[in-house]
């Protein structure tokens, strides 16, 4: 019934309706099938990214940290026993703007 299309930051560039069958959906169900089926492309294009970039990742990288934004550079320096550099920005710490 309906279709999305993201790029590869998970940014919706295409939502395609395949059918008239929208036309009769309540709203809330409407807007919890259109969620959902972004959702679900977000989730096939996170994977296919993660799977291209997992090769070039270091040793003892996780692409998983990395591609969600929780990879702590911080800790990989550390392992090196390199210190952070001053004026560097700090690390992800779980809280966004």
């Amino acid at each position: 019934m309906v279709g999305a299309k993201v790029n590869a930051r998970g940014e919706l560039i295409e939502l395609k309706f395949h059918t008239q069958k929208y036309r009769q959906m309540a709203p809330a169900e409407l807007a919890s099938a259109i969620t959902d089926v972004i959702n679900q492309a977000r989730k096939r294009m996170f994977a296919r990214v993660t799977q291209a970039y997992a090769q070039f990742m270091p040793e003892g990288i996780d692409i998983d940290e990395v591609m969600s934004g929780t990879f702590d550079p911080s800790r990989l320096l550390g392992d090196l026993d390199l210190p952070f550099p001053s004026g560097a920005a700090k690390p992800f710490d779980g809280d966004r703007p």
